[in-house]
């Protein structure tokens, strides 16, 4: 299978895995984006929108660094710790998909890498 790594600067992952990769020259898998800094790689402190809103900007840098755009993101999955922040969780995620509406899904779930609450993977079509 025709594959391309995406490492977009910045956004370093936390383990043994590619930020992004690309399949068969147009669909692109963003691995799940946590709320890192990018300039310090360190974790996004403050409010849950703070840290939705970096999860977010993050994910995209991936999808940029592969020469597509929000408009290209066409599968969304979001992790939430506590599902009570859907709503918060909502309002941030439509500043940047706002007329894209990609297909999602939202799950709880009862951790997440270095405890945040919040991730966010997605699929495109470059």
């Amino acid at each position: 299978m025709d594959r391309e790594f995406v490492f977009p600067e910045g956004v370093s992952p936390i383990g043994p895995y590619s930020p992004g990769v690309i399949a068969s020259g147009r669909l692109l898998f963003v691995s799940g984006q946590i709320p890192l800094d990018p300039e310090t790689g360190e974790l996004v402190r403050g409010t849950f929108r703070d840290m939705a809103r970096r999860a977010i900007e993050n994910l995209l840098s991936v999808v940029e660094a592969a020469g597509g755009s929000v408009e290209n993101v066409v599968k969304v999955t979001v992790y939430l710790r506590d599902i009570s922040k859907y709503e918060e969780f909502n309002e941030v995620y439509s500043e940047f998909f706002a007329s894209s509406k990609p297909a999602r899904a939202v799950v709880e779930v009862s951790n997440l890498p270095k405890g945040v609450d919040v991730e966010i993977e997605a699929i495109a079509v470059l």
